[in-house]
Order: C-alpha cells, then structure tokens, then sequence
C-alpha cells in the first residue's frame, strides 16, 4: 500500500459538499502540495466551481474549515487562489508509518495464481563476438524489466534469442580454419567467446588486405569488395553450412560451443539469468508456416517473381518483404515465426517485451502490425523496449575493428577501481580477503548498473567508468553506502522495537521520509507500466538522499526518549528494507557494511 491521502479526505469533503451545497460530488483532484507552500497535500477547488457557484476562496475556506473541526488527520490549512493546501497530523502519518511498517515486501504485488505471464527477451547475441558495453546495457535492462514486471504481480520468463547463424558467424569460422593452427580456449587461456572474437577481427582485416590488393592490381573498389578471396570463401562455407555440410556444421558446433561457455561466464558475472534459449539456427524457417497462413488469409500477397510481401502502406509504412523469390526467409519470417514458437511452447503468455536498440523500432512496428493483421490476439500485448546506444567518450565502438569495450574488461577494471576508491573512504578492517572481494564486485556491478539504468531507456547514454563509482551523488554506491549505514545502526541497535507510539510528536524530516517511503509502491507500479528502471532507480536516489538528511540533522540512538528512539530505529529500518528490495528490481546487490 502507498499513503493514501485521497481515501481520508474524499469521503468527508464528498459528505460535506452534499449537506452545505446539495451537491453530490463523488471524485476529487488532488495533488502532492508544491514546495513553496505550506501543506502536504492539495485539493483543486476550481473543478468544483462546476457545480458550485461560488468564490473559489470562500469554498477552499469552508472545506478547510469543515476538516479541521472533524478529521484528526487534518491540523491547519491555507488557501491559495483555488488551491487549498491541507497539512496532516501526526497521527495521519504514524498511523500510516504502523501500516507501512508491519508489511512484508511492502510495495511488491503478490503473485497469484492467475497472475498474467510476461516473456521478456534480452541480451540476444551474436556468435561470433564476445558482449560488450553495448550487450551489458541491453542486459541489465532486460534483467531489471523482469524483476520489475515480478514486482508488479506478473510471472515472468526471461528469454533469449541466439544469433547462431549467418556469414557473420562463417567469417570467424574462416579465419579460425586459415590462421588458428588449433587454437582453443583451452590451449590459449582465451575465453570461449573473446577467442571467436578475436578471428572475426582477423578476417577483417585480411579482407581489408585482399581488397586493397585488388584494386592495386585495377579492380573497382565495389567489385574488389565483391570479389576477394576470403569473402568468397565465407560466401561457401555458409552455402555448405546450409547444405548441412558435416564437416562445416563440426565446426559451428565446435565454435559456437566455446561461445556460449564464455557467454556463460559473462553472465553469471554480471548477476544475470535466462529461463530459456532459442536459437536461430532452430527458428529461422519456422515463419514459413505463417506466410503460408497470410497468403491464405490474404493478408500477404504473392509476386509474379514468387517472393511474397504485406502493403502496410494504408498504416503509413512500406510493402515489407516477407519471403524472397527463392523461398529462403529474411529476419521478420524469422520473427514470425521465432513469436509464434514461444507461443506454442508457453501457451499461458499473456505478453511479450522485446529489449532490443533502437535501430530497430521500425522492425517492430512491422513485426507487430503483422501480427495483429494476421489475427493473433496476442499481438495487442507485445512491446518493444527499445534503448538508445551506449558510447565512450573516445567515440562509437566497432566489434570488426576490435575497438569495442569488452564486458569482461570493463567489468574488471570497474572492480579495480571499486577497491582503490573503497579501501580509502571504506572501514574493511573487520572484513575477511573474501568478503572483501564480494563487497568490491559488488560495489562495481552496482556501479555499472546504476549509470546505466538511472538513464531513461530511451535516451543514449556516454558511460563514463570512474563518474559511476563514485560515494556521493546520484550513483550506485552512493546508495549501497547508505544502505551499509543504516544496517550497521541497526546492529547497535537494541534487539527488539518496543512498538510505535502514535501520540509522538514528528519532526520535518520524519515526516518526509515516511512520505517518501509511502511513494514506493506507486514507483513500483510506474516503472512496471512505462517498462523503465529509471522510474525506480530514481525513487531510491530521492529515499536515500532524504534518509541521510534524517540521519545527519536527528540523533536516532543517542536520544533519551525510549518511544522516538524505538520509532526512528523503525523508520531507518524500513528504509533499509525499501533499498534493499528497489535496489533487487535493479539487479543491484546491498552490502551490510562498507
């Protein structure tokens, strides 16, 4: 539950207007008070002047009045113009803190047993390349979607879909075959996915070697590119991979293989997890049981060349290709068909959330116009969670030109960097080696995260590694900080709170803070309905920076008072509580000490 104020105020004012006014009003707008103004909450008398016909100053005046004299929860108003700004009791926001308090996950939707289930795709690599800053945004915002979607009551299934295929995936299996001399992860110490990496940036560089000697020996610069040695060579291997070639699918086996060991690592280091795989090597001929269906339906029309198209042209877009003249696929047949497979293998999905860059938002509004065309209902609860690009300050990344951020690497440096800033602002003496490894992983992850989910997904992003560790700001350990605070007051705490007495008298800032924390579960909703981490990520900034205000201008253990001790100790306690599950919907983990 959040605080609310509408429901204590509603009622009365409803009852008061139809004795004074015989009017029977049943709804009212109200709004959180604005900053320069004393009050806690605002009602708008304007929309009452609708079926009131009054000065609005004298109607706000006679509301206020009418409240003080019968609602406790209600101590002074003023009015301003045709807003009347109402402040609560003490009473109001302890009886609110009690409920708050006493609840497990407070903010978190229990999941029942016809909650809706939400599949959510993410990551969604190529086989050829290790993951890097880009796959890690894509990451953590997948991940942060489904724990969010979790939150809000949904059963979520956290998919993938691999990139197994292709002349991209052929260009490294050349390479390895020319140059590697049996290269493999295990001989090398290369990991899996970095080791296929590192032969896609060799084969483009002797492509770049073979074209350049080409057009020395007079060819075109189009015609070199068209007719080098080693794109050739690819252009075959994909033929026979095609053809099920034994000897080339060996080796797709064999790479691929080292790939998803490396994928795996990456994960598991970068605190996420999948449900389910598919892979497009199983999926990319499945769409041609749906053309089969469109062209039934006559929702897709066929050329007199064979190739089959849709005219969404009437839908401001294009006629799209859906099959070529030869009958092999392209990758909205793909999709397609990838959709209705994931349909067929869970058959209770009630939706489906593509987190995929926003190079492809055309792609999806076709995807999902078709679908609908073609009369799955299903298709009204697809969304595409598209994400603006992640770049360096030194400018865009090129996975072919080996000038991409490595996730493994950047994941490394940021926990090199978490150590150096923590053993001089940290108190680790009481620390083992071992957790003091976890905290600083911990504080890196957390870190790397938070710069990116803090960012409306929308939006691009320029990262910048040494601003995201940082212990003051808007930053992941500047909360993970707090968190380790409250958590080590509560361990010199007593053992037990004595209770909260609802008579105490509170000050400023207790009372923000519990109204900070009353906006928990509305920040949970608003990020599940926006499909934004931001929403939360931002929420957990505003709770933190108001507990610290708490912290530092109140004395919490040190006051005589037992009953304002026991309530400030459950108040803190609480916040930790809200961090710590905000932080979770992150994919971030808290340390109790730092």
């Amino acid at each position: 539950m959040s605080i609310d104020y509408n429901a204590i105020l509603t009622n009365p004012i409803c009852s008061f207007l139809k004795a004074k006014f015989q009017v029977n009003i049943k709804t009212f707008e109200f709004q959180t008070t604005r900053k320069e103004f004393e009050g806690d909450i605002t009602l708008l008398v304007f929309p009452l002047l609708n079926y009131i016909k009054i000065n609005p100053e004298k109607l706000g005046d006679a509301i206020g009045d009418h409240l003080i004299n019968t609602n406790k929860s209600v101590i002074s108003y003023n009015v301003v113009k045709g807003f009347l700004n109402l402040s609560l009791s003490n009473f109001f926001y302890l009886e609110q803190f009690q409920n708050i308090f006493k609840l497990d996950n407070y903010g978190h939707k229990v999941l029942g047993k016809d909650a809706n289930e939400v599949m959510v795709e993410f990551s969604s690599p190529n086989t050829n390349k290790p993951l890097h800053l880009g796959h890690i945004r894509n990451n953590v915002l997948g991940y942060s979607v489904s724990r969010i979607l979790e939150a809000n009551g949904n059963r979520v299934v956290k998919t993938q879909i691999i990139n197994d295929r292709g002349i991209h995936i052929c260009k490294s299996m050349v390479a390895w075959k020319k140059f590697g001399k049996g290269e493999t992860p295990d001989n090398s110490n290369i990991k899996g996915d970095q080791l296929v990496g590192k032969y896609y940036v060799i084969f483009d560089s002797e492509y770049k070697k073979e074209i350049a000697n080409l057009v020395d020996d007079g060819l075109l610069l189009d015609e070199a590119k068209q007719k080098a040695p080693i794109l050739i060579e690819a252009q075959e291997m994909l033929r026979l991979w095609e053809s099920n070639d034994e000897e080339v699918r060996v080796l797709w086996n064999k790479m691929n293989q080292w790939v998803y060991e490396g994928f795996e690592i990456t994960y598991k280091n970068l605190g996420v997890s999948f449900d389910s795989y598919y892979y497009e090597s199983d999926t990319y001929l499945l769409g041609k049981r749906i053309i089969d269906k469109g062209i039934k339906d006559h929702v897709f029309y066929k050329k007199e060349d064979g190739s089959v198209w849709i005219d969404l042209t009437n839908e401001g877009l294009d006629q799209k290709l859906l099959l070529r003249k030869d009958g092999t696929s392209v990758y909205m047949t793909q999709d397609l068909g990838t959709a209705l497979k994931r349909l067929e293998d869970n058959p209770n999905l009630k939706g489906m959330v593509y987190t995929v860059g926003n190079e492809q938002d055309y792609h999806f509004k076709v995807l999902f116009l078709i679908l609908k065309k073609l009369g799955f209902e299903w298709a009204q609860s697809l969304y595409h969670l598209s994400y603006g690009m992640v770049d360096l300050p030194s400018g865009k990344m090129k996975s072919r030109e080996g000038t991409v951020v490595d996730a493994d690497d950047l994941i490394s440096n940021m926990i090199i960097q978490a150590k150096l800033i923590s053993e001089e602002v940290g108190k680790l003496d009481s620390l083992s080696c071992k957790q003091r490894d976890n905290l600083y992983e911990n504080i890196a992850l957390g870190a790397l995260k938070y710069f990116i989910l803090k960012v409306d997904p929308k939006k691009s992003i320029l990262f910048d590694p040494k601003a995201s560790i940082d212990f003051n700001g808007n930053t992941g350990p500047f909360i993970q900080y707090t968190h380790a605070r409250i958590k080590t007051l509560i361990k010199r705490a007593p053992t037990t709170i004595s209770g909260i007495d609802n008579t105490l008298s509170l000050n400023n800032k207790e009372r923000e803070l519990i109204k900070q924390l009353g906006r928990y579960p509305d920040a949970v909703s608003l990020a599940g309905e926006q499909y934004s981490p931001a929403v939360i990520a931002n929420y957990l900034y505003d709770l933190v920076k108001c507990y610290n205000t708490f912290y530092q201008n109140l004395s919490i253990l040190g006051i005589k008072d037992k009953n304002l001790k026991s309530f400030r100790i459950a108040l803190s306690q609480k916040v930790a509580e809200v961090v710590s599950n905000a932080s979770g919907l992150l994919g971030i983990e808290v340390p109790d000490s730092m």
